[in-house]
């Protein structure tokens, strides 16, 4: 007899991956959820945080596989974000990768200083949500 499944129910075979954990700390509520909605879709375990200090402290957990982190969210940017979560003083034993995302306009230095902190640099408006599940997939 077959276990039953509700609709909209993933149902993972015995023995597969734990899914990889995605933080998406993103103030833009739709584009957040437009992320988390096809991430979900494609198998990872998304939780959107609007807030930068509740991101940064989610983050610290190391619960992640991969934080999704916008440069221009309320309270702690994401550039101060990336400089904690890289510094192993404030953040010992982090694991998870950082991905930049992005509709700013960086100097060419500045964006080459971000890039060198962090394992991916994403600008939003280049990327469909889609597209963002692919260069996930390549990356995790």
């Amino acid at each position: 007899m077959e276990p039953s499944v509700t609709p909209g129910q993933t149902v993972k075979p015995e023995g597969s991956k734990q899914p990889k954990k995605v933080l998406c700390i993103e103030d833009e509520r739709f584009i957040g959820e437009l992320y988390i909605r096809s991430l979900n879709k494609a198998g990872y375990d998304a939780t959107l945080e609007v807030d930068g200090a509740k991101g940064l402290e989610m983050a610290q957990s190391n619960k992640y596989d991969i934080i999704l982190l916008d440069l221009m969210i309320p309270n702690v940017t994401g550039i101060e974000i990336l400089r904690i979560l890289r510094d192993p003083a404030k953040t010992p034993n982090f694991k998870g990768k950082i991905i930049i995302t992005t509709n700013l306009e960086q100097r060419e230095d500045v964006r080459q200083d971000i890039e060198k902190q962090a394992d991916g640099y994403i600008v939003k408006a280049e990327l469909t949500p889609n597209e963002l599940v692919e260069f996930l997939n390549n990356i995790a």
